[in-house]
């Protein structure tokens, strides 16, 4: 499971419907998660998931250092599917999107991190998956962190 996560200000995710377009999930101050489930993902990779964005420090205290998770603030998070993290074009131009999850599957376990989120409190907006989103947002700081749930996972058990 691949997510690049920002701190935000704001975001917004509206979804492709045949009158125009569609707002599906906003948010004020919180983490903008993009997405992407892969070949392999598992309940451990959306338990570690679900752990760590619930738990990233990215907020700044009192004293200016980012100290504070998105409970800590008040924050929300707006997940969006993003099966394109999983592009690989090491050969070529073309992105190859072999190591991507099939959709049902990659479906389940989209829900599964967010259901995950909301269990542990948290105020979770989504985007539609599989449908053609735009995405708007105010990145803060800008921070922008790449998580890559199998990768992290074997470092952090080192």
């Amino acid at each position: 499971m691949r997510a690049v996560v920002q701190r935000v200000s704001r975001a917004q995710v509206r979804a492709q419907v045949e009158s125009g377009w569609e707002e599906t999930g906003a948010i004020d101050t919180g983490l903008l998660v993009l997405l992407g489930v892969a070949v392999g993902d598992t309940a451990a990779d959306v338990s570690w998931m679900a752990d760590k964005l619930a738990g990233l420090r990215l907020f700044e205290d009192a004293q200016g250092r980012m100290n504070l998770d998105v409970t800590a603030v008040g924050g929300a998070l707006l997940v969006v599917s993003q099966f394109t993290l999983l592009g690989d074009v090491s050969r070529g131009r073309r992105p190859a999107f072999g190591e991507a999850m099939e959709p049902e599957g990659a479906r389940r376990l989209y829900g599964e991190v967010c259901a995950a989120l909301r269990a542990r409190g948290l105020r979770v907006e989504e985007g539609r998956f599989r449908a053609t989103m735009r995405v708007e947002l105010t990145n803060e700081g800008p921070v922008t962190l790449l998580l890559e749930s199998r990768r992290d996972r074997t470092r952090s058990a080192e």
